[in-house]
């Protein structure tokens, strides 16, 4: 056969070749469009709602997903300047229990992965089993005993105008956190060990080698454990309802509960408030995203 002859047969496998790969392109497209719909249309609703004036139904049939006729934005005025419920002031407090939060998730989960990863001592494979083993306690089976013991030391409520009942919010962070010390263990394991046995001929510590260099080569893996610590403060509900009976202190998830009453809901306020509410999270992946992925997918896995 002359290669003439075999010229069509090699076109026409390749053109079926691209057609394929074409459809496989268009698919998995009309995948994430699928996808992305399915994430935007509550949030089109929730913008169209809280959009409407007081005297226009929130709830319809069929439902509006995004805002064609009304577009009152005094709704998200009301919403943060409402004299009762000072969305200003709970953002703050929920800003607060964030920070230090982030703070003590940070110093003490990368000081104990450094441990676990860098040091060498006697039972250290078995402490750090342990310490993966806590995970496996489902959370419903400490509330019991965790309430018990911060109520019976004072760590509730309002005490003399101080927010004894954030005490519980904040100190756990400081004593590390299973899943975040196993991440940054194994992120601290793929540094070489070379960088500690040279800053130990230079005369440096074990307290020098992790503030001046495990610390600063851990930044991706902190910037995880950061985000996810905000992210879980600043959704957390149940925390806050537990532990204050303050209104003045009360978190953004304590705010937007009170709004929903069983008489007279204003729901275009609620709306606009939980989009107000969503803003932070969004701002911090924003900010963080390219170091939230590399932190994510440069985790090494050796045992």
């Amino acid at each position: 056969m002359t290669p003439s002859a075999r010229t069509p047969d090699r076109e026409s496998v390749i053109l079926r070749l691209t057609s394929r790969r074409a459809l496989h392109v268009a698919f998995v497209y009309a995948c994430l469009l699928a996808l992305t719909a399915f994430i935007v249309l509550p949030l089109g609703w929730m913008l169209t709602a809280a959009l409407k004036p007081d005297n226009v139904p929130v709830f319809t049939f069929p439902p509006q997903w995004f805002p064609t006729k009304y577009f009152n934005l005094g709704t998200f005025v009301d919403a943060l300047t409402q004299p009762n419920e000072p969305y200003a002031r709970f953002a703050l407090n929920s800003l607060l229990l964030a920070s230090l939060n982030i703070v003590g998730a940070v110093l003490s989960n990368s000081l104990i992965a450094y441990a676990f990863a860098r040091l060498n001592f006697r039972g250290k494979n078995l402490l750090f089993a342990i310490v993966l083993a806590t995970m496996l306690l489902p959370a419903p089976v400490l509330l019991i005993p965790q309430f018990l013991l911060f109520f019976n030391i004072g760590w509730y409520g309002t005490v003399d105008g101080f927010p004894a009942g954030y005490l519980p919010l904040i100190v756990p962070a400081f004593t590390g956190n299973p899943f975040f010390i196993f991440l940054l263990r194994q992120y601290m394991r793929t540094i070489p060990k070379d960088l500690d046995e040279a800053a130990r001929i230079d005369g440096a510590g074990f307290w020098t080698i992790y503030w001046r260099i495990i610390l600063p080569l851990t930044i991706p893996a902190l910037v995880v454990v950061g985000v996810f610590t905000f992210l879980g403060v600043w959704n957390d509900f149940f925390g806050p309802l537990l532990y204050l009976d303050d209104p003045n202190w009360f978190t953004v998830p304590l705010a937007l509960a009170r709004e929903v009453t069983t008489v007279g809901t204003e729901w275009n306020i609620v709306m606009a408030a939980t989009l107000v509410a969503m803003l932070p999270p969004l701002i911090v992946y924003a900010f963080s995203q390219n170091k939230l992925m590399g932190g994510i997918a440069s985790v090494g896995i050796r045992g």
